[in-house]
């Protein structure tokens, strides 16, 4: 085992026989923008996320929406909370409500009165390709979702972004509107690397956002920009992204168990740990927990 200290920021947990997630039903035709998830359509819970990181010290985990039914949601956030009071984890939870629903406050609020629910994430990856895309439209240039994203700092929640990096720059005056609610950029931002000067909109769109100092960024989801990587492959991106927003504000995430349609966990940590070997003690433990540890306000003290 690993000494240094993890505080995992993104994993998922379900149960399919409690909870319903359209992604992990059948059929599985394999055509969205991630591939089939038919390999990771069992039932993972806290032993499960435990056997899987079993070489890594972790101290604490951060649960992440796992696209259940919509209807689903609060239910989600309650059985979470059992698994907590039961296993000690997750540390801390991130639910879903869709911002652009006329009564996401209700919604709001029901997740915010539960004690380990820090944030929100509500998935809204655009793109002009049908297979890339996750949604219909853009809902992040709707009205609607913006006033849905300015009630979060009311209940003292964060927000998880999971976007396209084009996405991103019409996304600071949000943003900016909104100083008192810490955003967490997901998956190192999603680079779409074979859109044309894709890496130029991914490095755009993550200095744009970088720029914002309550804005971090999470050191996971390899395999969503090349299903088949290598370290050598992601080793850029990686390194791009603490360059940008620095090793106070970017953080290590296994993505456990979606991350392992594309590798096992294993490799994700091993990838983390080598790269972090060119930082100091002190930076590797803020990439590794303490990061995490303060932006979910998770009290570990790590």
């Amino acid at each position: 085992m690993t000494a240094i200290p993890f505080v995992d920021a993104h994993i998922h947990l379900w149960d399919l026989a409690h909870i319903s997630y359209p992604w992990l039903t059948p059929p599985f035709d394999g055509e969205g923008p991630n591939g089939s998830a038919e390999a990771i359509a069992k039932d993972f819970g806290v032993a499960e996320y435990r056997a899987a990181l079993a070489r890594w010290n972790v101290v604490g985990a951060v649960h992440i929406d796992a696209g259940a039914d919509p209807a689903d949601a609060l239910r989600e956030t309650e059985w979470l909370e059992a698994q907590a009071e039961a296993s000690g984890l997750p540390t801390a939870i991130v639910a879903f409500a869709a911002l652009n629903d006329p009564d996401v406050e209700a919604t709001l609020a029901a997740h915010a009165a539960h004690p380990r629910v820090r944030g929100i994430r509500h998935i809204v990856n655009w793109h002009p390709r049908p297979a890339r895309t996750y949604s219909a439209a853009d809902v992040t240039q709707d009205d609607r979702w913006w006033a849905g994203f300015g009630l979060l700092g009311r209940y003292g929640l964060s927000f998880d972004l999971q976007c396209y990096p084009g996405q991103m720059p019409a996304l600071v005056p949000l943003f900016e509107r909104h100083p008192d609610v810490p955003v967490i950029i997901n998956h190192l931002g999603m680079p779409v690397t074979d859109d044309a000067e894709g890496l130029t909109r991914w490095r755009h769109g993550m200095r744009a956002l970088s720029r914002l100092p309550h804005v971090s960024v999470k050191l996971s989801g390899l395999g969503f920009i090349h299903r088949d990587w290598t370290a050598e492959r992601v080793r850029p991106f990686l390194l791009e992204a603490i360059d940008l927003f620095g090793p106070t504000r970017a953080m290590f995430a296994s993505d456990a168990p979606t991350d392992m349609l594309f590798a096992p966990i294993d490799r994700y940590m091993e990838t983390y740990h080598a790269l972090a070997e060119g930082f100091g003690e002190d930076e590797r433990r803020a990439l590794f927990g303490r990061n995490a540890d303060r932006i979910y306000r998770l009290g570990l003290g790590v």
